[in-house]
């Protein structure tokens, strides 16, 4: 299972309501999904570079930090809605997730992160065996 910490959603909720900010979309959106026996994870990184971008995985947390800049300087903005400087998201990874061996790709401003599940937790096949005549049944377990 992955797990997702941010200790400021409601508060950010709270503020979009407020302040009218709901139809901007946050820093480093992501999109996350279960794909047979990996997890997917998806992030929206525009205009960064990919030797800016860090991942750290801290007992079962795993943390992308990326960074965007641009010069800046000398120029009088009319409009500077672009964020820039480092940007961080966390993400906490349950036990049944592999994170020894999480893979991470970025193609045209996208990081994708690919975390298979671990041995232990996928589907396996348990024989049940009978006590009257020692013929074996098969079960098979499924993951839902």
């Amino acid at each position: 299972m992955l797990m997702r910490f941010d200790p400021f959603r409601d508060f950010d909720r709270l503020a979009q309501q407020v302040f009218g900010t709901s139809g901007q979309a946050g820093v480093m959106p992501m999109d996350a999904y279960r794909d047979h026996d990996r997890f997917v994870v998806h992030f929206d990184l525009p205009g960064v570079e990919p030797s800016s971008i860090e991942l750290t995985v801290e007992q079962n947390v795993l943390t992308v930090s990326a960074q965007r800049q641009w010069d800046s300087d000398g120029h009088d903005f009319i409009a500077n809605e672009r964020p820039q400087g480092t940007f961080s998201r966390q993400l906490f990874l349950g036990d049944t997730l592999d994170a020894d061996h999480v893979e991470a790709h970025y193609d045209r401003g996208v990081l994708t992160l690919t975390i298979p599940v671990s041995e232990q937790a996928k589907p396996r096949k348990i024989e049940i065996r009978s006590g009257d005549n020692g013929a074996a049944i098969e079960a098979k377990s499924t993951v839902a």
